[in-house]
């Protein structure tokens, strides 16, 4: 579990194909403090510690991530968002994250607003009832709220701090992230849907 408060940037300095998988490099502040089997979001995907070497630690992609996630676009060289799991004496300062990607959105459009920035992303169909005013939204990792509801799309307002810190600042039109949707509002959903099918009212 995470809390969508970004702990360090990182930077993917290889990839290695293994199989249907492919093992990803990261070189970050954090890899000498890692442990083997440990658990870490990156880009809000959660990943297994595999390997560690100095000042680096080593994933593995599968293809149910590769399939789910940015990471099927990854390329050497790119900043990713980096978090170690919840500690339960830590506060609360983001929301309950899981690291499980439920889906790709592409960003519109982004906005200088001179201090913020404004992000505009697409929201298929499918997901639109997850989404609502000042709800909460992990992309690539981090903990957003939503600033605007459009008819087809969002839009989520970053601070400058956010912006320096995560990888928010590479992210233009065209560019896809990982999006994890609030779980309260999936159990919510899920309740409705077999509420309904069942007849219940």
């Amino acid at each position: 579990m995470f809390t969508g408060i970004i702990e360090a940037s990182g930077k993917i300095i290889g990839l290695r194909p293994d199989k249907s998988n492919i093992q990803v490099f990261v070189e970050s502040p954090i890899s000498n403090e890692l442990k083997i089997d440990q658990s870490v979001a990156h880009d809000g995907v959660c990943l297994t510690v595999d390997e560690l070497g100095p000042g680096w630690h080593r994933c593995t992609l599968i293809r149910e991530t590769l399939d789910k996630t940015h990471f099927s676009d990854a390329r050497q060289g790119e900043q990713i968002n980096l978090e170690r799991s919840i500690r339960f004496d830590s506060r609360m300062d983001g929301h309950f994250v899981q690291g499980h990607t439920d889906t790709t959105l592409t960003c519109l459009a982004r906005s200088d607003r001179r201090g913020s920035w404004v992000f505009e992303f697409t929201l298929p169909s499918p997901f639109k009832s997850l989404v609502i005013p000042k709800g909460s939204i992990a992309l690539n990792g981090v903990s957003l709220t939503i600033s605007g509801l459009l008819n087809d799309s969002f839009e989520v307002s970053i601070i400058p701090y956010t912006y320096e810190h995560t990888n928010f600042q590479f992210i233009h039109a065209g560019r896809r992230v990982n999006a994890e949707f609030d779980l309260l509002g999936k159990y919510i959903q899920r309740s409705l849907e077999l509420r309904s099918s069942q007849g219940l009212r």
